[in-house]
């Protein structure tokens, strides 16, 4: 468990297979390969992981490499570095230059309160 403030780890030597589910927030470096949903949190991908997942969160910020579609209900990053190849649907997002994207991006506009 990540103490106050902090991420929850996956180290660069640590392979996962299956469903990563988590309520805070996620650093991956290593590999990962199924699904990881992350719903009220952030995922970030450090720049030694491979991920082969489809990943819902909040907010995901990439550095390494990442096979999967996004959705992200805040903010998707792709850091200068980074190999995404995928379709992301997020409200926002941020490409650096030289981050590498393949696939489609589907912004979202989140709906705003009914004021009565």
């Amino acid at each position: 468990m990540a103490g106050e403030g902090t991420a929850a780890m996956i180290g660069k030597s640590v392979e996962i297979r299956g469903e990563v589910k988590g309520n805070e927030d996620l650093t991956v470096d290593g590999s990962v390969e199924g699904t990881i949903t992350l719903n009220e949190s952030r995922l970030t991908i450090g720049p030694n992981a491979h991920v082969s997942a489809n990943v819902s969160a909040r907010d995901v910020v990439i550095l390494g490499s990442l096979q999967g579609d996004i959705q992200a209900t805040g903010r998707v990053e792709l850091r200068h570095g980074c190999s995404v190849v995928g379709d992301i649907r997020a409200g926002r997002i941020a490409i650096e230059e030289n981050a590498g994207f393949s696939g489609k991006v589907d912004l979202v506009q989140t709906p705003a309160p009914v004021q009565v």
